[in-house]
């Protein structure tokens, strides 16, 4: 089993550097083209609203499909309905169609639904020691492509002209074919599937222990919440950054290197964050992130937008690696590949209302007052894990019989 995981790993980290690429482009170019196709500004964060609710809506389809074929199905047919959407992106940006560019991003958003899912998918057969060790792998896999993927802008460009297309569309067109890669790694490599393999292994153990899933509800429900909240913070603060920068004048390369910084955040550090979550326990590395964040959003108000994003890449890694893999244990069985698609429609709605939420805010209050209104929900979640927390700590109350 230790050399199928270690297969399942590499696996996974291939596909996710070469499915990072897309994703990183639309992260970088999603709002500029959205205000630029749709000419008007406020509709600037439709980038990453229908990128993220796409996320939401293919994550229970790609549950299912996990259920009855396998991750290596569903993470293949996930990167092919993200291929569909870039290639509607970049016809939408060349006929100045709003309505098609939102189509593109919508269908987008099931390259970010299969990257949340491989993280799930490195979980199937790991160890319990190491579950969030090899969870923040293939997570921090995620770094290389989507830190590539903005800076591909410059060769992006030439791509454009040498096709006709509009400039802002070519790192799209280099996208494609990374993603089109991914899905044949995914479906050819991914063997033995470990989803069944992890399956087996443990409806046995669901079948003796009927009453974990209800003890743990709670707690599930807790861990649900923080990859959601956290994840709303951050699309609605980052979808929001080009459009500011781009309002003070900052070049496409500079808004490129500063969405790198951020990814390189979000990924880079994650697997330190799934070695403190094995060590430390999942709620404090959640309460960490959660300050990252609340860090974040103090040193954005203040101006400092490139420290500000590096660190609000880090606070979500820190609250989604803890928080996925806290998931992950509290589940067994059947209802793994279910409630792990219920997760990820939950976050991804969140993030999507984040997303619209953001556009008008930064309207109103500018981008100093659309950090100040996403630190509200940072609170809660600090509350609510230190609460837990200590719960978990208190001595269960003896019962007389």
């Amino acid at each position: 089993m230790v050399a199928v995981q270690r297969r399942t790993v590499a696996v996974l980290v291939a596909g996710q550097i070469l499915g990072g690429l897309g994703i990183g482009a639309t992260l970088s170019l999603g709002s500029v083209l959205a205000a630029d196709v749709s000419g008007n500004d406020a509709f600037a964060g439709a980038a990453a609203t229908l990128s993220t609710l796409g996320a939401g809506l293919a994550a229970l389809p790609l549950a299912r499909l996990t259920e009855r074929f396998g991750r290596h199905t569903s993470l293949a047919v996930g990167t092919m309905i993200s291929v569909l959407g870039t290639i509607l992106s970049v016809l939408a940006t060349a006929l100045v169609v709003f309505p098609l560019l939102l189509l593109g991003f919508t269908f987008l958003g099931a390259g970010a639904a299969v990257g949340l899912q491989s993280r799930f998918a490195a979980t199937d057969v790991a160890s319990t020691r190491h579950r969030s060790r090899d969870l923040s792998i293939v997570v921090w896999s995620a770094t290389i492509g989507s830190v590539a993927g903005p800076n591909l802008v410059g060769p992006g460009e030439v791509v454009a002209a040498w096709v006709g297309m509009p400039t802002l569309t070519g790192s799209f067109l280099i996208g494609v074919a990374a993603q089109l890669v991914a899905a044949i790694v995914y479906f050819a490599a991914l063997r033995p599937d470990p989803y069944f393999l992890g399956r087996a292994g443990t409806d046995q153990l669901e079948i003796t222990q009927p009453e974990v899933a209800s003890r743990n509800r709670g707690r599930v429900l807790l861990a649900i919440s923080v990859l959601a909240i956290s994840h709303a913070v951050m699309v609605s603060v980052m979808s929001m950054t080009p459009v500011h920068l781009m309002h003070h004048g900052a070049p496409l390369a500079e808004i490129g290197a500063t969405l790198s910084v951020h990814i390189a955040g979000m990924y880079g550090l994650s697997p330190i964050f799934g070695w403190l979550s094995d060590r430390v326990g999942y709620p404090a590395v959640i309460l960490g992130g959660q300050i990252l964040l609340g860090l974040a959003l103090a040193v954005i108000s203040q101006g400092s937008v490139g420290i500000g994003l590096v660190l609000l890449g880090l606070g979500w890694s820190a609250s989604t690696v803890a928080a996925s893999a806290m998931l992950s244990s509290l589940l067994s069985g059947t209802a793994r590949a279910r409630v792990q698609g219920r997760s990820d429609l939950v976050m991804n709605l969140a993030g999507a209302l984040g997303g619209a939420i953001a556009g008008p805010v930064l309207a109103t209050a500018g981008y100093e007052g659309l950090s100040a209104v996403a630190a509200i929900p940072v609170v809660m979640v600090v509350v609510a894990v230190t609460i837990d927390a200590l719960r978990a700590t208190q001595p269960s109350p003896l019962r007389l019989r």
